[in-house]
């Protein structure tokens, strides 16, 4: 297994975040690398690109909730920071799965597995979620299969 390049990428950016002082963006990119850090001490691994998006997508699912949550309560100043966090920690994502793109996923593993009900679905959903991890919402996703599945 090699170490990630996002992982690279992410300590570059927070040195250039620390020299152009830019305390909004250098605090949520502590952020990811402790979430990192702390994953490589909890499992004793080196991280991969694979297990870096597991990790920002993570965050990204934690931020949505909390803006939601926010909001509800009028926290708006709240709110806003979360979204600054999201925009950093999207910046490390690559380019979201188009509908289309998804359905040709899902299409491609259930025609792989042979799957035929919703008692397949652990099956297709194992082949999809490395190939959408980081680049669609895996809980979207598993409900789009549910349903092709319950449909077939």
């Amino acid at each position: 297994m090699t170490q990630s390049a996002i992982k690279g990428q992410i300590t570059e950016d927070m040195k250039t975040a620390m020299r152009a002082q830019d305390k909004e963006r250098l605090a949520t990119i502590r952020l990811i690398l402790a979430a990192m850090k702390q994953r490589e001490v909890d499992e004793r691994i080196t991280l991969t690109d694979e297990h870096v998006l597991a990790i920002l997508d993570k965050m990204l699912k934690q931020r949505r909730e909390s803006i939601t949550q926010y909001e509800a309560a009028n926290r708006h100043d709240l709110a806003e920071k979360e979204a600054e966090e999201v925009k950093v920690i999207q910046h490390y994502l690559p380019s979201q799965l188009s509908t289309a793109e998804v359905v040709a996923l899902i299409d491609a593993a259930i025609q792989e597995t042979g799957a035929t009900s919703v008692k397949d679905m652990g099956k297709v959903m194992g082949i999809i979620k490395p190939k959408v991890q980081g680049r669609a919402d895996v809980a979207v996703v598993s409900n789009q299969v549910k349903d092709r599945l319950s449909a077939q």
